[in-house]
C-alpha cells in the first residue's frame, strides 16, 4: 500500500492545542480508518485567516478531463512538487493542512503485512497538502493530496516515505500563499520532529469499510520512534 494511506481524526487535547495553533476554534469531526477518495476535512488560508473545508482525498487537477483514480495523487512526493504538472500550481498557491491524530502504515516481514496505528505524545499531527478545483462536472470539486518526503532510517522498516508533518510554525508559513516555499526548503527535511508510538492493528483495519474505534486498540507491543534512538515500551 503507498504511503500514506490511511489516517484518523479523533479529538484529543494535543489536537485541540493544533487547531487553537492554527485559528480554528471548532473541533473536526471524527473520522476513523479514512481512505483515499474519502471526504476530509482540510484546513487552508482564507483571506488571511485559516478556515475548514470539506475535500475528496483525491487531488483531480483543474485541468482534467475527467475524475479518476488511473494515478495515484492522495499523495504527492515532496520532490516533484515543482516539477510534476499536477502539483506546480496548488505547491505554488494553494497549500494546505490535514489535521489527525494519527495515520496508518503496513509493515511488511517475511511476506507477512501487519497494519501499525502511528501517533506522537501530543496526540496531534499536521500533514502538509496540497488542493485544486476541477469544474469539469459543472459543480466545483474540491479535492487534496497529502505531501511525503523520504523515510528517516529508524521509520525506514516500515516504509520507505512518510508524510510531512508540520511543526506549528511551520503551519503558519506552510498556509501562507503569499509566500513562496522552495524544493529544498528545511520543511521537507527527513527528521522526526517529536517522537512516534507505534501500535500494532487487527488486520481488520485494512477494509476500509470499518470506522469503529476499536480499530485502532493495540494489538501488541507499541514500539516508539524516538528522535534520538528507537525503543520499546
Amino acid at each position: 500500500m503507498a504511503m500514506c494511506g490511511r489516517f484518523n481524526v479523533i479529538d484529543n487535547p494535543g489536537l485541540q492545542q493544533l487547531l487553537q495553533d492554527l485559528g480554528i476554534d471548532l473541533p473536526l469531526p471524527r473520522a476513523i480508518n479514512v481512505a483515499p477518495t474519502e471526504q476530509v476535512s482540510l484546513i487552508r488560508q482564507s483571506s488571511g485567516s485559516a478556515e475548514v473545508v470539506t475535500a475528496r482525498w483525491w487531488l483531480t487537477p483543474s485541468w482534467a478531463k475527467k475524475v479518476d483514480q488511473k494515478y495515484a495523487m492522495f499523495n504527492a512526493r515532496s520532490e516533484s512538487l515543482s516539477t510534476r504538472n499536477a502539483y506546480k500550481k496548488p505547491f505554488r498557491s494553494q497549500r494546505g493542512v490535514i489535521a489527525m491524530s494519527s495515520f496508518i502504515e503496513w509493515q511488511t516481514r517475511s511476506g507477512v503485512k501487519r497494519p501499525y496505528d502511528i501517533s506522537t505524545a501530543s496526540g496531534g499531527m499536521a500533514a502538509a497538502a496540497l488542493w485544486d478545483v476541477w469544474d469539469g462536472g459543472g459543480d466545483p470539486m474540491l479535492s487534496c493530496t497529502l505531501v511525503t518526503t523520504a523515510a528517516t532510517e529508524s521509520f525506514s522498516p516500515w516504509h520507505s516515505r512518510m508524510p510531512v508533518l508540520l511543526t506549528a510554525s511551520e503551519c503558519v508559513r506552510w498556509l501562507d500563499n503569499t509566500k513562496i516555499i522552495a524544493d529544498n526548503d528545511e520543511i521537507f527535511r527527513s527528521e522526526l520532529k517529536t517522537d512516534w508510538h507505534l501500535a500494532p492493528l487487527d488486520k481488520a483495519v485494512g477494509n476500509s469499510r470499518l470506522k469503529t474505534q476499536e480499530l485502532l486498540e493495540p494489538a501488541g507491543e507499541i514500539s516508539i520512534l524516538s528522535t534520538c534512538a528507537t525503543q520499546k515500551e
